[in-house]
């Protein structure tokens, strides 16, 4: 007999993770989404195998409820599910990127029938909706669970194991822990790349030319500012104390920068870029983080008809798929004019091997 999975808010995490778990024919898929033409999506491209009009029936027939809905939504619906008689015990779990505020309202469920176990699968895209969900978004990712105090082992193994088709990685933290952490490596670089896009904005009424220059590195660091607004804010809002707190460490760091550079301290200014790309360059890359990654390669092409195509078909060729696809306008610093994205190191690597192979001229960037 299939286990019922019942997935409430069917975004980019919530459809990805409904496209993944189809994968175990032991699992049948209910779907919820307060936006009828997602859930029509999902039925019609097979992401779920049912869809429900009664919310509270198929709470009650779920064994697995995900929810994948915004944080503050996340909370109230957890108020909901207390107050639901269930006939049976219910696993709930959550895929939200601030913890704490949760896993404090999972704390005060009375009802015994619930095991509530804190999710977070640490990937995810700057597109967002059923329409970018991607069956292997959670490969080789980083899932966090934060099991609530009364959460027994069994319900965490049993979460694991079902969980595990999506080939993520799962590792277990408090709540306090996780917060901490991804605001450092996820939620505050969103406010950072946000930052960056204003000051080039208001600087576009003084060089009206600067959106032709914002190429290249510019356009890659600030890539995440692209995602969607309404949900960076609910995980502004439930995360504002550490992002108050990394704001006056980032304010305190770009003063000491400013008197650096202010004193032509060259020493200085050397020494903070080398320590920086120490630090980067040993960072772990085999993983996805909470940023999503890309491989990007630069390969020098001629201006004549069939050029990209050319490019297109030998990676095709090679099984390579391209992720993005750039003509670049502004080349300081690199050799080439389109820019290629793939999916991983692997691909990087035999995309270079196949085009030096095939004479073209090329760099990488990692």
């Amino acid at each position: 007999m299939k286990r019922t999975i019942f997935i409430i808010g069917l975004g980019l995490i919530g459809g990805s993770l409904a496209k993944s778990l189809k994968h175990d024919n032991n699992n049948y898929i209910i779907g919820f989404d307060s936006d009828t033409e997602t859930v029509n999506f999902a039925l019609k491209n097979g992401i779920i195998d049912a869809s429900c009009e009664d919310l509270n029936a198929a709470l009650k027939e779920a064994e697995i409820i995900i929810l994948g809905t915004p944080i503050s939504e996340t909370v109230r619906i957890i108020g909901k599910l207390d107050e639901t008689e269930f006939d049976h015990e219910v696993i709930v779990t959550d895929v939200s990127s601030v913890k704490s505020t949760v896993m404090e309202k999972a704390a005060s469920i009375t009802n015994k029938n619930i095991q509530f176990i804190g999710g977070h699968p640490m990937a995810g895209s700057h597109k967002h909706g059923i329409i970018a969900a991607k069956e292997h978004l959670f490969e080789n990712a980083i899932y966090v669970l934060s099991p609530s105090k009364n959460c027994r082992n069994d319900a965490v193994d049993t979460l694991t194991d079902i969980l595990r088709v999506t080939k993520s990685n799962f590792i277990v933290l408090p709540a306090n822990d996780h917060d901490e952490m991804t605001g450092i490596i996820s939620h505050f670089p969103h406010l950072i790349a946000s930052s960056l896009v204003h000051q080039a904005r208001k600087w576009q009424n003084t060089h009206a030319y600067i959106p032709k220059l914002a190429a290249g590195g510019f356009r890659d660091i600030t890539r995440i500012a692209s995602s969607n607004p309404e949900l960076w804010q609910d995980i502004f809002y439930h995360n504002r104390k550490k992002m108050s707190h990394l704001l006056e460490d980032w304010i305190a760091e770009m003063n000491e920068i400013k008197d650096l550079i202010d004193h032509n301290n060259r020493n200085g200014i050397t020494a903070y870029l080398q320590q920086a790309k120490d630090y980067r360059d040993g960072l772990g890359s085999a993983k996805k983080g909470a940023i999503p990654s890309f491989y990007d390669l630069y390969v020098d092409i001629r201006d004549q008809p069939g050029a990209i195509a050319s490019v297109a078909h030998i990676l095709a060729t090679a099984d390579i798929s391209i992720k993005n696809i750039q003509i670049l306008e502004i080349r300081e610093g690199i050799t080439g004019v389109l820019r290629l994205s793939v999916p991983s190191k692997e691909d990087l690597q035999g995309s270079r091997m196949i085009l030096e192979k095939n004479g073209y001229e090329l760099m990488v960037a990692e």
